[in-house]
């Protein structure tokens, strides 16, 4: 799928589940046993997010610069590794991405390069440094993950009972 028509179909999925909920606001027919699923999941990945944040801040990250740097190696081969491209990712303002990009090019981790196809455009390519520590990073999480597999799927089937 073109980059374009993936951005497009992530914003109207963003779009479709903010009329969703608040079609549903006021369908009270939630059960207790849903409501304690769907808090168990939030808490959940909250977890993950905690340990996720104390990880890169222990590289010397801030939570956004990994997040970044996995969108920008993540796009590899997939998707041209635009600033647009890392604000869709992060959800993200333009001119905030661009400010989170200039300070991981401060760091020495991430570089702009003109695009070979279209000089206009400026494509994000990492550092050698920035590679090894998102491996490093990469690594950790892949093994938390695994770790939280039974338990994320024993949430996702209770709410798929939902």
């Amino acid at each position: 799928m073109a980059l374009p028509a993936f951005i497009a179909q992530i914003k109207d999925a963003r779009h479709s589940k903010r009329e969703s909920v608040s079609q549903t606001m006021t369908a009270p027919d939630l059960t207790d046993e849903d409501y304690a699923a769907l808090a168990d999941f939030r808490n959940a990945l909250r977890q993950f997010q905690a340990f996720s944040e104390d990880k890169a801040t222990a590289q010397g990250l801030t939570p956004q610069q990994h997040q970044a740097l996995l969108a920008i190696r993540g796009a590899q081969g997939r998707y041209p590794a635009t600033v647009g491209f890392v604000a869709d990712r992060l959800i993200l303002k333009p001119h905030s991405a661009t400010g989170l990009i200039d300070r991981l090019v401060a760091l020495d981790l991430v570089e702009r390069q003109p695009a070979p196809h279209d000089r206009r455009q400026t494509l994000l390519v990492l550092t050698p440094r920035a590679r090894a520590v998102l491996a490093h990073l990469s690594a950790t999480h892949r093994e938390e993950i695994r770790r939280l597999k039974p338990l994320l799927a024993t949430l996702l089937a209770q709410l798929d009972a939902v």
